[in-house]
């Protein structure tokens, strides 16, 4: 009986032994998913500061961003403010030089009219009065005060470039260059020039018509004016679309299509060290008494093309010839930019 007491009693024992190892084995795993746990914690807190961190960056750079918008948007009320002013400074400017155009316009050449008038007279009726140096002093009055009108309308003609309003127009070039020529007939015809068309494409272009046809004109006076004494002018007018890279020898803005027309001649040429200097006022390159008008033809030129948002280019050699390249934008906006 004792023996077997004793037996029950072992075996209880063992059982107890193996439950407590059992226990001791969960407390093991307890422990280690316990410690798991305390390091997952220790992790997102790890986390949570460095996301506060951020968090607080965000909120200095939002900080920042809005004191800049803010400064920006005074910026920018400024500038509006400073462009309303040029505006009304532009729009006064425009007036005054629409009262010089009155005053040139009339005050100033009816003097010169009477000047033309009078000095006329007095060589037409007192002709045997004067001595030849007198005859010949009378003459360059009268050639003064037509050199003088001759820069007055010239004034004026640079001055509507610049005040007129731009009207764009899509226009057949072709038959704007015709009318042109219609217009220029008599010289072509003093001077037996040859007009070549032939590589003047039939394109519209989008352009101020009234503008665009002095621009013609002057160029095709130009050829004319500067021929070779005895040699007949012969023009050449082509055009093309082109389409420029980002880089090229004009600095013609790229990445555009544009209306190339080129007029090119057989006459004097130039010296390529001038080829900026001729679009200056007043700019001539040859004596007063070599060659006639007042140095504003090719400034107006250039202006009306830089009305058009274009590009005016000139090249040749002296004796050789001398070609204008006008690029006008091909998408040419109706409302340009000033």
């Amino acid at each position: 009986m004792k023996i077997e007491t004793l037996i029950a009693a072992n075996a209880e024992l063992a059982f107890e032994i193996e439950e407590k190892a059992k226990r001791a084995a969960e407390l093991v795993v307890a422990n280690k998913e316990l410690a798991y746990q305390n390091q997952e914690k220790e992790k997102r807190a790890a986390e949570l500061v460095v996301a506060n961190r951020e968090l607080a960056f965000q909120n200095e750079e939002k900080v920042k961003r809005a004191a800049e918008l803010l400064l920006a948007n005074k910026e920018l009320a400024y500038q509006n403010q400073e462009k309303e002013k040029r505006a009304i400074e532009l729009l006064r400017a425009n007036k005054e030089l629409e009262s010089f155009t009155y005053i040139s316009s009339h005050d100033l050449q009816e003097p010169l009219r009477k000047i033309q008038i009078f000095s006329g007279r007095i060589l037409t009726q007192e002709m045997d009065k004067l001595s030849e140096n007198g005859k010949h002093y009378f003459e360059r009055i009268q050639y003064s005060a037509l050199h003088m009108q001759n820069l007055i309308i010239d004034l004026l003609a640079y001055s509507r470039t610049s005040v007129s309003e731009r009207k764009f127009k899509k226009i057949n070039l072709e038959a704007l260059v015709k009318e042109v020529l219609v217009d220029v007939q008599e010289e072509l015809q003093e001077k037996n020039a040859i007009i070549d068309m032939s590589g003047l494409n039939e394109e519209h272009v989008n352009i101020i018509p009234f503008q665009f046809r002095q621009l013609m004109r002057n160029l095709i006076s130009n050829s004319l004016k500067f021929s070779k004494s005895h040699t007949a002018p012969h023009v050449i007018i082509k055009s093309r679309i082109i389409k420029f890279t980002e880089n090229n020898v004009n600095n013609i803005p790229p990445n555009r299509e544009y209306c190339q027309i080129s007029f090119s001649d057989n006459g004097i040429g130039i010296d390529s060290q001038y080829k900026d200097r001729i679009f200056e006022i007043f700019q001539q390159l040859h004596a007063k008494d070599a060659y006639s008008g007042t140095g504003m033809g090719l400034t107006i030129a250039k202006k009306i093309v830089e009305n058009h948002n274009g590009v005016i280019v000139a090249s040749g050699e002296l004796g050789q010839g001398t070609t204008f390249d006008v690029y006008i934008p091909n998408d040419q906006d109706f409302n340009p930019l000033p």
